[in-house]
């Protein structure tokens, strides 16, 4: 049997794309900024087992912070598996041939992983102007992940790039008052441009950064206020789902199961759940 056109998956109550996960392999190079370190590799094969037996179709591979610019194994994956594309974490200076090879493989974006990020790189300097262009010149888009206090100083060098932009695990937002702080506000006015779109993703690290070291840690509550709030302000044309399988540091407590029981109640609607899906088509499978 062949794959399943769009609008068959379309019409199945699980996501039919998981907009962020996560493939490594055991022995993977590790940059010396990792924040942590994993003893056990996580296949494409172990990825699209777990999507398979939960319905979920096709997936987008995040590039993993840890290993730094070594996207090596998620693209000799991606050219195996044409349900996968991918976003890389990629050196300013990469030219575009290189680029465009990537885009051939299965790539569809670049990712500025800066979660806990002293500092950061200057976005309107030439280095990171030019790799911007490159990307809206090959239709990418560039996957943000950081914590709320800097969100608007990487959002805003984008807008001014005129990139698409995926911000991942709905801005990392204050988790003492999530709603009111001044990256919410900045993720809002992204999507505002039209070039913005916020992933439903992570919902158990939104506790805080090292909520993963606290086994009594509460992974539900701010997810849920910020889930709620996203889908009344951005709606599901502007949102996007996403697992974080294998969910790196949260291993224990949080599985492919239950974060597919979040999405559901954080958006009670099967239609509104579809059309997250076509959103989902439509940016990572045009």
């Amino acid at each position: 049997m062949g794959e399943p056109g769009f609008s068959d998956v379309v019409g199945m109550d699980a996501p039919v794309v998981d907009c962020h996960a996560h493939i490594f392999l055991k022995d993977m190079p590790v940059s010396r900024e990792a924040w942590t370190h994993i003893d056990y590799g996580f296949s494409a094969e172990e990825l699209l087992a777990t999507m398979d037996a939960h319905g979920v179709h096709f997936g987008i591979i995040s590039g993993i912070s840890i290993s730094g610019f070594y996207n090596d194994y998620m693209i000799r994956q991606l050219r195996r598996h044409r349900r996968l594309r991918g976003t890389a974490i990629v050196s300013p200076r990469t030219d575009f041939y290189t680029l465009e090879q990537m885009a051939a493989d299965g790539i569809v974006g670049i990712r500025l992983q800066l979660a806990r990020a002293e500092q950061l790189p200057d976005f309107r300097g030439d280095d990171y102007r030019l790799l911007f262009r490159r990307v809206r010149d090959l239709g990418w888009h560039v996957h943000v992940a950081i914590e709320w206090p800097m969100l608007r100083r990487v959002l805003e060098p984008l807008v001014e790039a005129g990139v698409d932009t995926v911000i991942d695990h709905m801005g990392h937002p204050d988790p003492a008052d999530p709603l009111a702080c001044d990256g919410f506000a900045a993720m809002l006015e992204a999507v505002d441009t039209g070039r913005g779109w916020v992933k439903l993703s992570g919902g158990f690290r939104l506790a805080g950064t090292d909520s993963w070291r606290d086994p009594d840690s509460d992974l539900d509550t701010v997810a849920g206020i910020v889930a709620q709030e996203l889908l009344t302000r951005v709606g599901p044309d502007r949102l996007l789902w996403g697992s974080d399988a294998p969910f790196v540091g949260y291993e224990k407590r949080v599985t492919y199961a239950r974060v597919l029981e979040s999405f559901r109640r954080w958006v009670p609607d099967p239609m509104a759940r579809a059309e997250i899906s076509r959103t989902a088509l439509r940016l990572y499978f045009p």
